[in-house]
């Protein structure tokens, strides 16, 4: 570890010297004009005006909706959302694909919402990020993911603006600056990237304990996905649906990847950042262009719209929270389709402009002060990024439905409005001038609810549960995922210089579980804290992705290790069936060019040199070359082998293996005679399973 870092003023590593000039007037004294920034000793606003509370949005009552009068919110969201040029301050990096959306119908009973009426198509636009990094950051770091759906819909635009964990940080928009400062890299040194393996992270969420529950999920095998492929949707909120006849209920917005939900291993992932930064928006432009589009169905759980906005004793205003999918069963109501890729990455990818607050009619938003938020920070962030008011005149925002808005002038404006009138009522109109829509016709029209309470900076009683649900989602792993859980716990406070900021999570952990906190404390070489952890009545498996039922391999890549005089008719058997099954076969050899045979000739696809396990979601050795040595295949396979990824070999390519130090007797190692049918039936069912868990099992058990 390199040297502690030394601080000046304070432990926080700021300086309590002015540290930015400013304009004097001749009366103030000289040493208070050095600067304005951190001279004083309690917080205040950009105004110098004190502040009693930064944790708390202004809300009408603890459960009432956020308000426009809360100046402290507006100034912290808005310099937040305008600190970084002209990248997005969050979700910098992301890849993306066009698509169609179809609704099944069933949730024509809850929504008047027309996308989701029966056998309706939408265009969609799905843009997936990581948070934290820069655009230049690297895919597979161990990050949340943005899982962003644009629906052109026949009644305007919406936005399901959503991530692929269902819970946040955070229970109050105003403190998500902090909780991002809190992530980037440190401010002094801008490292690390990408990551959240550092003190100021951990200090923040060790203090924040509603983040617990989020941090568990960070933690597994959810923070690095295989695949956008393999990842789950969630819309993190719960959203308020209304039905053509004005009865409403409240809902949560899931998306279920029909390939099954799967991770990277941590070493993979390592391995991926630095061989293949460009791994998942890889795997998502290569994918669709090998004819496997990414799917997903809509899923949505749907509940009571009772006056407490409760479920089973759950708040359902509170984002660090979910309602188990046993106790709200998730049900599908449309099937996503993603099979085109963006023509130009600047002009789809990176312009998109997604916005929680693009709603259409019978889809409204509740008062989650998480959620409140939102729909001021996003428009606004769009302002500075996108260049000022009409970045919905950019073809990827522009909407599919009629437009006639009344918005006039500003930045970048490429329509051409006419008319001398653009305000309403006037009498100076002309015909194609807009009128408002009645509700008969399409209106979005806000369900009328009582809103009432004091104006507080605090609360409801209710979200002061910080740890029931980690533990829940612990009790919910199998021994292979708590494994993982504790190594990335580990690793993560392993990177921390400050032994407080270490005690005091194992401290959080100890409320968790006992078992969790007494392993990471372990692995640090700290002792163990007590804590009160709540027993954990039940669990809830559908938060596991450990599967023994194999799903599908479309989008998967097999690789085959051959060189001249190998089993070439035996490749091109096993090549038309992993194509016919929407998989992919990349053959791999110790150098380049082609393979010949007495009768046939294959082009090599990758090298040696240039591939390492991540690439493979298995690997198969072909008969023919015996004696095949080689330093690479050594590493190659040893990696595969401890990433518990299936590996075969048919005929004597199984010498191979045992060259390479494989043992063939191992769990997920596939050995075959020849090349047929009952073995790519084996090959492809264990794949489908996408690990062999065995493997780790025994490792965990020596």
């Amino acid at each position: 570890m390199p040297p502690k870092r030394k601080t000046s003023g304070t432990s926080r590593g700021f300086t309590t010297e002015p540290i930015a000039p400013a304009q004097r007037p001749d009366d103030r004294p000289v040493e208070a004009a050095k600067g304005r920034l951190q001279t004083s000793a309690l917080l205040t606003t950009a105004q110098g005006v004190r502040l009693p509370d930064t944790d708390h949005s202004l809300k009408a009552g603890p459960r009432g909706p956020s308000l426009m009068d809360d100046f402290h919110l507006r100034e912290k969201i808005t310099h937040f959302d305008h600190e970084r040029i002209p990248e997005r301050v969050v979700h910098a990096r992301g890849a993306a694909a066009h698509g169609t959306f179809t609704a099944y119908g069933n949730a024509a009973s809850a929504t008047k919402a027309g996308f989701l009426q029966r056998g309706r198509e939408t265009p969609v636009f799905v843009r997936f990020s990581t948070v934290l990094g820069s655009r230049g950051s690297a895919d597979t770091v161990r990050d949340v993911r943005g899982f962003a759906v644009k629906f052109y819909t026949d009644e305007g635009n919406f936005d399901l603006v959503g991530n692929n964990m269902p819970v946040f940080f955070i229970q109050d928009g105003i403190k998500f600056p902090d909780v991002i400062h809190a992530a980037k890299p440190h401010p002094d040194r801008e490292i690390p990237q990408a990551q959240s393996a550092h003190d100021t992270f951990w200090d923040f969420v060790s203090l924040h304990t509603e983040a617990t529950h989020h941090v568990m999920w960070a933690m597994s095998d959810r923070g690095i996905p295989r695949s956008f492929r393999t990842m789950e949707g969630f819309g993190v909120h719960t959203f308020r649906l209304v039905s053509a006849d004005g009865e409403t209920c409240l809902v949560k917005f899931h998306w279920k990847p029909i390939a099954g939900v799967h991770s990277l291993v941590w070493e993979e992932a390592q391995i991926a950042a630095g061989v293949d930064p460009d791994f998942h928006r890889r795997d998502l432009a290569d994918g669709i262009d090998a004819g496997a589009p990414f799917e997903y169905e809509l899923g949505l759980q749907i509940m009571p719209d009772s006056v407490d906005q409760t479920f089973e004793g759950l708040d359902l205003l509170d984002p660090t929270k979910i309602v188990p999918e046993e106790l709200c069963e998730v049900q599908l109501v449309g099937k996503l389709t993603l099979d085109r890729n963006p023509t130009n990455y600047f002009a789809e990818t990176e312009q998109v402009a997604f916005h929680t607050g693009n709603l259409v009619p019978g889809i409204e938003v509740t008062d989650d002060p998480l959620m409140q938020a939102r729909l001021f920070s996003y428009l606004d962030t769009q302002l500075t990024r996108l260049g000022g008011p009409n970045f919905t005149q950019l073809p990827i925002n522009c909407p599919h439905a009629a437009v006639n808005d009344n918005l006039r002038d500003g930045m970048h404006q490429t329509a051409v409005p006419h008319g001398v009138a653009p305000y309403l009522p006037n009498s100076l109109g002309q015909e194609g001038e807009p009128v408002p829509a009645e509700a008969s016709e399409g209106a979005f029209v806000h369900v009328p609810r009582e809103v009432s309470g004091p104006k507080v900076r605090e609360s409801p009683a209710s979200f002061s549960d910080h740890f029931s649900q980690a533990t829940l989602f612990w009790a919910s792993m199998t021994e292979v995922e708590r494994s993982h859980i504790i190594e990335a716990f580990t690793f993560e406070l392993g990177k921390c210089f400050e032994q407080p900021i270490r005690e005091r999570m194992l401290g959080v952990l100890a409320n968790v579980d006992t078992d969790l906190c007494s392993a990471v404390a372990k692995g640090l070489g700290l002792a163990a804290p007590g804590g009160a952890p709540t027993a954990a009545a039940v669990t809830s498996p559908a938060l596991s992705q450990i599967i023994t039922v194999p799903g599908p391999i479309a989008g998967r890549v097999i690789g085959v290790v051959a060189a001249d005089g190998a089993d070439l008719a035996g490749i091109n058997k096993l090549r038309r069936a992993v194509e016919a099954q929407g998989a992919v076969l990349r053959l791999l050899a110790p150098a380049g060019g082609t393979i010949k045979t007495a009768r046939s000739t294959q082009t090599v696809e990758r090298t040696l040199l240039t591939s390492r396990s991540i690439e493979y979601d298995a690997l198969v050795v072909a008969a023919g070359n015996p004696d095949l040595k080689n330093i690479k295949l050594t590493v190659l396979l040893g990696e595969l082998f401890r990433h518990c990824k299936v590996i075969g070999a048919w005929g004597n390519g199984d010498q191979v293996l045992t060259a390479a130090g494989i043992d063939t007797t191992a769990p997920g190692i596939l050995l075959a005679e020849s090349m047929a049918k009952p073995y790519t039936t084996e090959l492809f069912a264990a794949i489908g399973c996408h690990r062999v868990w065995e493997r780790a099992e025994l490792g965990m058990a020596e």
